[in-house]
């Protein structure tokens, strides 16, 4: 089993995936980061000073001032401005990672060779010039025999 266990962890795609999923963590931080520090700030100031983080509904019917008094207080809250940035996260990830695998695939597309000219399957009769199978050795319609080339 251990034997196994080293063939499985050593293959190329297993490292492939865990090196992506390492990337993809502190992307996925840089976007975040992106998304609270960058974006959201100047979006809630076009909506008259609105701080997405702390906007929440607190489930007791009390009122407080930030998503923290709430949780030192042990109220239940509704998050609704946290869901907001992750939903923006989430959106700015998969646009970029559209935008990624898209040029991937043109990038693989250019390098593709052309493909090699299929061999005929058919050739035409010397005498009636019908269409007829390669490996024919008389004409199924003139009945004419046809010199075979090796």
């Amino acid at each position: 089993m251990w034997k196994e266990f080293k063939k499985f962890i050593s293959r190329g795609n297993v490292i492939d995936l865990a090196v992506a999923v390492i990337i993809g963590t502190a992307f996925g931080r840089i976007i975040s980061s992106f998304v609270k520090d960058v974006l959201m700030p100047p979006i809630g100031m076009l909506l008259g000073g609105a701080d997405f983080t702390n906007l929440f509904v607190s489930l007791d019917g009390l009122h407080y001032e930030s998503i923290a008094e709430a949780e030192a207080a042990g109220a239940a809250t509704l998050n609704y401005g946290l869901f907001i940035n992750t939903v923006i996260d989430f959106l700015i990830v998969a646009l970029v990672i559209f935008i990624i695998i898209r040029q991937i695939a043109k990038t693989q597309e250019r390098r593709k060779p052309a493909a090699a000219p299929a061999a005929p399957t058919t050739k035409a009769c010397d005498f009636c010039f019908t269409e007829i199978p390669i490996k024919a050795t008389r004409c199924p319609n003139c009945t004419s025999e046809l010199s075979v080339k090796k």
